[in-house]
């Protein structure tokens, strides 16, 4: 009898040796043990730490974000007093230090700086394909994204200032030594992944690599573009992200202009107050991104914390846009929804803009930069349709404008709440050949 149990017990270890009984990559595998599960919670909490090199370069990718946005719109301020220069001081508030009307676009056209966010996001989900953690991704992220937020609020408050008391030209000057900063910041401090770091330290390179292990491979593969384009949950990111900025346009762009013609003042023209929604967007990014990492250490699933931060991005600020004519009668309230529509906006921050980092992690940096792009025809649309219903409609214009933004954004946030995913496709996992 015990002759038979070791006889058996030599069987059971050579089938578990042999390869033929591992048939596919995510099958067969052994889980980790609690042993190794501790050691892993270990590690996370030595290395979990502002000063390690993964929060330094978010807070460098955060520093770039914000130059690049502040030099984008210290153009548009600025192009008055270029064009007169001889009488620049008229142009600009001298109390207030405001911002000139239309410096992000006028009521028939994009913001110019729009484009400069899109082009910068495909090069970062690049990196952080490499240096995120799952369950720190959305605080790095948010990090990492409120500079866009930061860049117009500190412009908007300082470059009045810097045109009457030095001239507009300093105020390229000073930003431009700002993005040479920028510039020896980001060659000093940020590498491609944290295997060519020499700076970083040992436990925390573990940490990021084993945490990683099951996402991104340096193998490079083809892009699959038959199975992204039948792919629902790519669809439902991208139908979602040009919603998001729809919305976005709308915010920026109208909503000044709205309450410029109930309340007969222009908000551009205080400098504080044309600042405020975008400080209050800024400190609620990085809050969202905090609070989604959060939801994440007391087990709620990933899908669940990303539509939660698309959902709260989305359909309460829509909703605020469209209360604002039925509260025409009081300029705070007006105020005060603008500014939580602003904050409570950069939550999709945390939810479908960092999404493609969860459901194709080696493909994230094509994927953000394709739906961003598809995003900014909303930056075309959304002017020209707009404009259009404003001149058609003097009486209701203003409500079919917010009406529109509303059914246009809750459909696209339907569609991704229906179909949205957060676990890594099938096209987008590692294909392996085994050999029998």
């Amino acid at each position: 009898m015990e002759h038979r149990e070791e006889m058996s017990k030599v069987r059971k270890g050579e089938s578990e040796m042999d390869p033929r009984a591992k048939l596919s990559p995510t099958e067969g595998e052994p889980a980790p043990s609690q042993d190794v599960q501790l050691d892993e919670q270990l590690i996370r909490r030595k290395v979990q730490s502002l000063c390690s090199v993964r929060y330094g370069i978010a807070f460098s990718v955060h520093i770039c974000n914000f130059i690049l946005m502040a030099q984008n719109v210290i153009m548009n301020i600025t192009m008055v007093a270029m064009v007169n220069s001889t009488d620049h001081q008229a142009q600009v508030n001298v109390s207030t230090e405001g911002l000139p009307a239309h410096a992000l676009g006028g009521p028939n056209q994009a913001p110019k700086s729009l484009p400069a966010e899109g082009a910068g996001l495909g090069g970062q989900f690049a990196l952080w394909e490499k240096w995120s953690p799952p369950h720190e991704r959305s605080r790095l992220c948010s990090i990492a994204l409120s500079g866009f937020a930061l860049g117009p609020s500190i412009v908007i408050l300082l470059s009045g200032f810097i045109c009457l008391v030095l001239g507009w030209p300093f105020a390229f000057y000073i930003f431009g030594a700002i993005g040479c900063i920028c510039f020896l910041l980001w060659i000093g401090l940020v590498f491609d992944d944290p295997i060519s770091h020499p700076w970083i330290s040992i436990s925390e390179k573990e940490y990021i690599i084993s945490s990683l292990a099951q996402e991104v491979t340096s193998s490079r593969q083809p892009l699959p573009i038959k199975a992204m384009i039948s792919s629902l949950p790519l669809w439902s990111m991208i139908f979602c992200c040009f919603g998001h900025q729809w919305l976005v346009i709308v915010l920026v762009i109208y909503t000044p202009t709205y309450i410029s013609s109930v309340f007969n003042i222009n908000i551009r023209d205080n400098g504080i107050l044309s600042a405020l929604p975008f400080l209050f967007a800024w400190v609620c990014s990085i809050l969202a991104g905090l609070l989604a990492d959060f939801l994440l250490t007391k087990n709620f699933r990933i899908v669940t914390v990303r539509k939660m931060a698309t959902l709260v991005g989305n359909l309460p600020p829509s909703a605020f846009i469209v209360a604002l004519p039925y509260l025409s009668s009081s300029y705070i309230t007006t105020i005060t929804l603008l500014i939580l529509a602003c904050g409570l906006s950069t939550f999709s921050q945390s939810g479908i803009h960092i999404n493609a980092l969860d459901i194709a992690p080696r493909h994230s940096s094509f994927l953000m930069g394709a739906s961003r792009g598809f995003a900014h025809i909303a930056a075309i649309l959304a002017p020209t349709v707009s404009g259009f219903l404003l001149n058609q409609d003097p009486e209701f214009a203003w409500r079919n404008v917010f009406l529109l933004l509303f059914a246009i954004n809750t459909l696209c946030l339907i569609f991704y709440l229906l179909f949205g995913k957060a676990d890594v496709q099938d096209w987008a996992k590692e294909k392996k050949l085994t050999r029998l």
